[in-house]
């Protein structure tokens, strides 16, 4: 059995027995308030038929006056002489059923007293009351006033009428309501379930419009807030997958080129006729791609440990101005080569970083400053403020243009690919850059104009120099 149909059931046989028990209840109460009214009643008119009958001379219209009063007041009377013999009994046109005797204990509560004695005796069909006489003028002495129960119960039926007409209508509606509260309380489950069924099955662009402020709503928001995660996440991965397709595609890429060269060069050296010059040039030419696959794969390793080791920095104090004398070291050979100025800070700073990180950092950059400035400077600068210290490596080279900056640092994306091969370069270097940077909690920042140098520049949180 559907919700819908469990909802519908309970909401019926709950209202039908309310509104039986409601009715049963009611008609149960009227029932004892008539009886207790009628047995008022029949106390009141029992004491002014009394003066009634004590007023009546006992001659020829006797019973004709009796009877009168008895179709009167609507009762049934019966009286009885000193005693206690049945010597009337009205009104003429009923079979009046009276005991020929009045019961000694009855004569005996009645006598001395003008109380009103009221029997009613639930297997009874009637209601009976009992009064004393006292006069001069009739033999009368005792007086029987009866009303039968079904006189006192006949509004009962036009009430129990009524009753059960609105019950039945009640029901009627009852029905119908439950049916249709059923309906408005299980379709939002429906359309829920139905949602979830869909999004569960892949398709993660339901969303669901329940315009309520109920537990109903909240959870139709949270399950589309789902969904659009689900389809952000979707997209992700899809991005994901993407590049990693490309990423897979331009490591082919980039292995293919320096072992075609590779294997070109050793097939050159195998020839018999060639010179000594020839032999090392072809030499000089393997080693250089040698080294080209070296630097691609210590590239990927650098970024693959960015990807996956939570431990892939380890901070600590260090002065930062021995990294960049170590750079200086290492890379003034390659600029004087190029006959390039190479100017660097070397007051000490003190930072929180990775020195080794640190150092990749800046001779990835200071590197591709030397690769791509073919007159004038390099430099390294450093400022500091209280809380930061700012690494600027600025060349005269030959710049980047606009469009390519925003990709400059995506992974193996070259401003221009057949001179960057050229090079040496990896097209990872910039995204190793990136991403030490990033693990640092720091943005890297360029500026260039073609034909007017490029300036790079990254900040790290300032350390205490005691």
């Amino acid at each position: 059995m559907s919700i819908r149909s469990k909802l519908a059931w309970t909401f019926i046989l709950l209202l039908i027995f309310g509104i039986t028990a409601i009715s049963s209840y009611s008609i149960l109460f009227i029932r004892n308030f008539l009886i207790d009214e009628g047995e008022q009643n029949l106390h009141n008119d029992t004491r002014w038929l009394a003066i009634t009958i004590e007023s009546l001379r006992y001659n020829d219209l006797f019973e004709t006056n009796l009877n009168e009063a008895a179709l009167t007041s609507g009762y049934r009377i019966a009286v009885y002489d000193t005693d206690g013999v049945l010597f009337a009994t009205v009104p003429y046109n009923e079979q009046v059923e009276a005991p020929g005797y009045l019961s000694n204990s009855i004569q005996m509560t009645l006598t001395g007293t003008d109380s009103v004695l009221v029997e009613n005796n639930p297997d009874s069909e009637k209601i009976v009351a009992y009064s004393s006489l006292s006069n001069d003028l009739n033999p009368a002495e005792y007086l029987q006033v009866s009303q039968l129960k079904e006189t006192l119960y006949e509004p009962i039926k036009t009430i129990r009428w009524i009753i059960y007409t609105g019950m039945f209508i009640s029901i009627g509606l009852v029905i119908l309501v439950s049916i249709w509260f059923a309906r408005y309380l299980t379709r939002p489950i429906l359309q829920l379930e139905q949602t979830a069924g869909d999004i569960a099955d892949g398709d993660i662009s339901k969303t669901l419009n329940l315009d309520r402020n109920d537990e109903f709503g909240k959870l139709a928001t949270s399950l589309n807030r789902m969904a659009s995660r689900l389809q952000e996440d979707n997209r992700r991965l899809q991005k994901i997958y993407e590049k990693q397709g490309q990423f897979f595609a331009d490591i082919t890429h980039e292995l293919r080129n320096p072992l075609h060269t590779i294997a070109g060069s050793l097939e050159m050296l195998q020839l018999k006729n060639i010179d000594e010059k020839q032999k090392q040039h072809y030499l000089q030419t393997a080693i250089r791609q040698t080294e080209r696959i070296n630097r691609l794969f210590r590239d990927l390793v650098t970024l693959q440990r960015y990807d996956s080791d939570e431990f892939f920095i380890q901070l600590k104090r260090c002065d930062l101005s021995q990294v960049i004398e170590q750079i200086h070291e290492l890379l003034s050979p390659a600029a004087k080569e190029k006959n390039l100025d190479f100017e660097t800070d070397t007051d000490p700073v003190w930072v929180e970083a990775d020195p080794g990180k640190i150092e990749q950092v800046i001779e990835n950059l200071v590197s591709n400053a030397i690769k791509y400035t073919v007159r004038g400077k390099i430099e390294i600068r450093t400022s500091k403020t209280r809380y930061e210290v700012t690494v600027e490596i600025i060349d005269t080279g030959i710049g980047i243009s606009k469009e390519h900056l925003d990709r400059l640092f995506d992974r193996f994306y070259r401003t221009d690919k057949a001179r960057s091969r050229d090079k040496g370069g990896t097209g990872l270097g910039l995204s190793v850059v990136k991403s030490i940077l990033d693990a640092h909690n720091s943005d890297i920042h360029v500026e260039s104009k073609p034909g007017s140098g490029t300036r790079f520049w990254f900040t790290l949180p300032r350390a205490n120099e005691k």
